[in-house]
């Protein structure tokens, strides 16, 4: 995959975008088939080649290639326990990747984190299934690069319920206060697991709690790659010229359940009727086609996407699992 770290202009940035969020759906979808392995026909989470719950980011692509297109390898991402669009985005190795979830030692932490701890100092990246986990490190991080003298930025992925958590208001407030170089993502796709955003959030706009710390807010609508690219590019260049935070609001659409093996049961028949019409990939290749792209340069993203998650799946499943004596390494400083 093309890295994002050297921008050339707004058609690279298109095909980079509709490269990653291909990318991260051909790994999913053959992530979300080898999870049911070894689990049927009595549902057992703790077997098969992926152990632990799975949390998959089908139809939330958009966020994480919109934002991370403007990034460098430089600047400090944290995600959430639904990490691996951004992973993908923010150039997460995929093999390394793979196997961390499989739980192997060629995995990014040995196979000791699994898919919810993904984490790669390489390109600094890290994500975390505790809600809200990752806010006040990235604000820590922000000041560390202002401190240091750098025009670098932290970018903080959060679903809409984490802004519940009172870690969010400490984090914003002190981001604000210090003009750290940070951008706060929210990713809104409407569910804390099964609960609605109706039932649990008192504002209709989480963009508006940004007034109550001083820092532009703003909402996007729709799941569009452009329009978050839009909106991304000014917060990102806003946050390197030492302009301070900015909280985004991203409305984006969970196309699975909140786990692999969720029914769904508690999301209206209407609702779930339309997710088929709300694709992002779907949606994006038409307007790319629209707009002049040769569909034979679009199959070819795709043939490569699947190329490299099949080698990846590969790797992951050949790869060793971390010796017993090893349970303890890496986890004490």
């Amino acid at each position: 995959m093309q890295s994002n770290a050297t921008p050339i202009g707004n058609r690279h940035h298109r095909l980079w975008m509709y490269q990653a969020m291909v990318q991260s759906r051909e790994l999913e979808t053959r992530i979300k088939t080898i999870y049911f392995e070894g689990k049927l026909p009595v549902f057992n989470m703790a077997k098969g080649p992926i152990p632990g719950e799975m949390h998959l980011s089908v139809g939330q692509e958009p966020c994480a290639v919109g934002v991370c297109a403007h990034l460098r390898p430089s600047d400090f991402v944290t995600a959430t326990h639904r990490p691996h669009h951004v992973a993908i985005a923010k150039g997460v190795n995929l093999r390394a990747m793979a196997a961390e979830i499989f739980g192997k030692e060629t995995g990014l932490s040995h196979g000791l984190g699994g898919h919810m701890h993904l984490f790669d100092a390489s390109v600094n990246f890290s994500c975390s299934g505790i809600i809200g986990e990752g806010i006040a490190p990235a604000v820590g991080a922000a000041v560390a690069m202002k401190i240091q003298g750098r025009d670098d930025i932290a970018v903080s992925f959060m679903g809409e319920g984490a802004t519940n958590q009172g870690q969010f208001h400490e984090a914003l407030n002190l981001a604000s206060l210090w003009k750290a170089p940070v951008v706060f993502i929210i990713e809104d796709n409407a569910y804390g697991i099964s609960v609605s955003k109706a039932e649990s959030t008192s504002v209709a706009s989480n963009a508006d709690r940004a007034a109550a710390y001083g820092m532009p807010g703003v909402f996007v609508p729709g799941n569009d790659p452009d329009a978050i690219y839009e909106a991304a590019g000014e917060a990102v260049a806003r946050a390197r010229a030492g302009g301070g935070p900015t909280l985004i609001e991203l409305e984006t659409h969970r196309l699975e359940g909140h786990f692999v093996g969720d029914t769904v049961e508690y999301r209206p028949p209407a609702e779930l009727e339309s997710l088929a019409t709300l694709d992002p990939i779907t949606l994006f290749r038409a307007r790319l086609e629209a707009d002049g792209h040769d569909g034979a340069e679009l199959n070819a993203i795709e043939a490569e996407a699947i190329s490299l998650a099949d080698d990846a799946i590969a790797f992951a499943r050949n790869s060793e699992y971390p010796a017993a004596r090893e349970a303890f390494a890496h986890v004490f400083a």
